[in-house]
C-alpha cells in the first residue's frame, strides 16, 4: 500500500431499502478499522436518490445496526457533521449544476428518449446498449440540433443526462487490492447521470458527495467494478482527478458452496440470516432474522465478519475490535471471495458466550427470560445459572433451552430413556434419596455433599451410580442435557429438588 499522506475520510453509503446484508456490515467494518487505524473519519451517507426504492424505516434501521455493531460514524444524519446534509436526498442541488457542467464541456448529453421507446430498443436488439454505436440514432442532444434541444427542453419534455462514454479508449486504475485495472469503453454503455426527476443516479452522485466530503479511500464491494470506468472518467471530466480517492473493491462473500453471493435467499433455503438484525418489511410486514436476533454477541458477529475475507497472517482467530484496529491492513484483504460457513459463524459466537461477562449478558438473557413469560428479577440465582450454562451455549437463544428448568419444572420428560430400565429397586433408592437430602441443612446443600449422599446411598442399596444418573437428571431437568447434575440440584435448592425427585417418582411409576 502506498503510505498514506493525506487525512484519511472513508464513508458508507447503503440505499435504505431493506435490511443490511453482512456483506454491507463487512464494508462498514473495513472502512471503520482503517478510519481508526489511520486517526481518520467515518463518514455514513445515505443514498436516498431512488425514491422508487425508498423504504420508509430503512434509514433508522442501518443506523440502528452500526450502533448494535458499535460501528458509530464520526458524522452522518444521526449526529451531522462540517459536511452536512448526508442524506443524497437533501443534496439535490448540488448535483444538477455538475451534470449541466459535462453536457457544457462535451462529456455528457441530454437524452429525450421515453420509456416505451427505449422498451422498443430493447424489444428490437435483446443486447441492447445506449452508447456510441447507437446514441446518434436515437433522440438525444447529439442527434438533435441545438435549436431542437433547447426547443424540447422549454416545451418541458422529460430529458435525462448521459455521460458520454469515449469509445476505443482503455480506462486504468489502481485498486488497493487487486492492483492495476484496466476496462475497454467499448464495452461500457452510457449511464444516466441525471434523472427526469432531478435526481441523479448512483454513478454521478457518489462521485460528487465523495469530492465535496473529501472522501480519501472509496471501500465497496466488487460487485461495483463494472462501473468503475463511469467514475473514474467523471473524477477526470469533472477536473478532480488528483482528488480522486483510493480505490479498494472487497472480495464478495459467498455462498456455502462457493458458488455465487450469498443472498437472503440463500439464507432462507439454509437455515441461518444474512442481515444484521431483523428487518420487517413495512409494506408486507414479513420479518427477516437478523443475527442478533438469532442471538449473537455484537462483538462476535464483527469478528467473524473481519475474517471473511482478511486475515493477520497468524493463526488467531479471536479478537477485540481494538486488535482488529491495530493489526488491520489492505494488504491482508483477499482478492478472492469469502465462502460463509455457519458452523464457523456458531464456533464465533460460542466463543464469544463462553468468554463473556455477566454484566454483558445478564440484561440479554433476562430479555429471553421475559419473552417466555419468566419476569425474574436480575439477581444471584439468575447469574450463577448463567455461569452454569453459558458454557454449553452457541448462541444466547440457546439460554431458554439449556436453563428453563431453572425457572420451571420440566413439562414433560424423556421417558422413553427411564422406562425401559426401571424397577422396583430404582424406585425404593428415589424414595430414600428425597428423604435423605430433606434432613440436609443449608450448609449442606451444596454440589459436593449431595454427590457424596447420592453415591453413599446408592453403595448402601447396592445399585450402579451409572443406572441413577441419568434417571435423577431426567427427575430435574426433563432430558438428557444440562450441566452436573448434583450443580443444578444444589442451585435448584433443596424444596425444589425434593419437590423434582417425587413428581419423577410419579411419571416414571406410572
Amino acid at each position: 500500500m502506498s503510505e498514506i499522506v493525506k487525512k484519511v475520510r472513508v464513508r458508507f453509503a447503503p440505499s435504505p431499502t431493506g435490511g443490511l446484508h453482512l456483506g454491507g456490515v463487512r464494508t462498514v467494518l473495513f472502512n471503520y478499522l482503517f478510519a481508526r487505524k489511520h486517526n481518520g473519519d467515518f463518514v455514513l451517507r445515505i443514498e436516498d436518490t431512488d425514491q422508487n426504492r425508498y423504504v420508509e424505516g430503512a434509514e433508522k434501521y442501518i443506523i440502528d445496526c452500526l450502533k448494535w455493531c458499535g460501528l458509530n460514524p464520526d458524522e452522518g444524519p444521526a449526529n451531522g457533521g462540517p459536511f452536512a446534509p448526508y442524506r443524497q436526498s437533501e443534496r439535490k442541488e448540488n448535483y444538477r449544476k455538475y451534470a449541466e457542467q459535462l453536457v457544457k464541456d462535451g462529456y455528457a448529453y441530454y437524452a429525450f428518449d421515453s420509456t416505451a421507446e427505449l422498451e422498443e430498443q430493447r424489444h428490437k436488439f435483446p443486447n441492447f446498449r445506449y452508447g456510441h454505436e447507437n446514441r446518434n440514432q436515437l433522440r438525444n442532444s447529439l442527434s438533435l440540433s441545438e435549436t431542437e434541444t433547447i426547443e424540447l427542453i422549454n416545451q418541458g419534455v422529460p430529458y435525462v443526462i448521459r455521460i458520454k462514454i469515449p469509445n476505443g479508449e482503455t480506462v486504468h486504475f489502481h485498486d488497493m487490492i487487486r492492483g492495476n485495472v484496466s476496462f475497454e469503453t467499448d464495452l461500457v454503455d452510457d449511464k444516466v447521470l441525471l434523472k427526469a426527476d432531478g435526481m441523479p443516479t448512483y454513478h454521478l452522485a457518489v462521485v460528487v458527495d465523495d469530492y465535496l466530503m473529501k472522501i480519501s479511500h472509496a471501500f465497496r464491494g466488487e460487485e461495483w467494478l463494472p462501473s468503475a470506468p463511469v467514475h473514474i472518467l467523471l473524477w477526470e471530466y469533472l477536473g478532480w482527478k488528483k482528488d480522486m480517492p483510493e480505490w479498494v473493491h472487497l472480495p464478495l462473500i459467498l455462498k456455502p458452496d462457493g458458488n455465487g453471493k450469498l443472498s437472503k435467499r440463500d439464507g432462507d433455503k439454509l437455515g441461518f440470516p444474512v442481515y444484521a438484525m431483523n428487518w420487517t418489511d413495512p409494506k408486507t410486514g414479513d420479518t427477516v432474522k437478523g443475527f442478533r436476533e438469532m442471538g449473537f454477541l455484537p462483538e462476535a458477529f464483527v469478528n467473524m465478519l473481519a475474517l471473511l475475507g482478511w486475515n493477520d497472517g497468524t493463526e488467531q482467530e479471536i479478537f477485540s475490535l481494538d486488535e482488529l484496529i491495530e493489526k488491520f491492513s489492505i494488504e491482508r484483504v483477499s482478492k478472492s471471495g469469502a465462502k460463509f460457513d455457519i458452523e464457523k459463524a456458531k464456533w464465533f459466537s460460542h466463543e464469544y458466550i463462553k468468554k463473556s461477562e455477566l454484566s454483558a449478558i445478564r440484561h440479554l438473557v433476562s430479555d429471553i427470560l421475559n419473552e417466555n413469560g419468566i419476569a425474574l428479577a436480575q439477581g444471584e440465582y439468575l447469574d450463577k445459572v448463567i455461569m452454569l450454562v453459558k458454557d454449553r451455549m452457541n448462541y444466547l437463544q440457546d439460554f431458554w433451552e439449556q436453563a428453563s428448568y431453572f425457572f420451571q419444572e420440566p413439562a414433560k420428560y424423556d421417558l422413553d430413556s427411564v422406562k425401559p430400565k426401571w424397577n422396583e429397586s430404582k424406585t425404593n433408592y428415589f424414595t430414600h434419596l428425597g428423604e435423605r437430602y430433606t434432613s440436609f441443612s443449608d450448609e449442606q446443600w451444596n454440589s459436593t455433599d449431595l454427590e457424596a449422599s447420592f453415591k453413599s446411598l446408592a453403595e448402601e442399596k447396592n445399585i450402579k451410580i451409572g443406572e441413577l444418573m441419568l434417571p435423577f437428571r431426567i427427575m430435574l431437568v426433563g432430558g438428557k442435557f444440562g450441566p452436573a447434575v448434583f450443580d443444578i440440584a444444589s442451585l435448584l435448592g433443596n424444596e425444589e429438588t425434593i419437590r423434582r425427585i417425587t413428581k419423577g417418582l410419579s411419571a416414571f411409576c406410572s
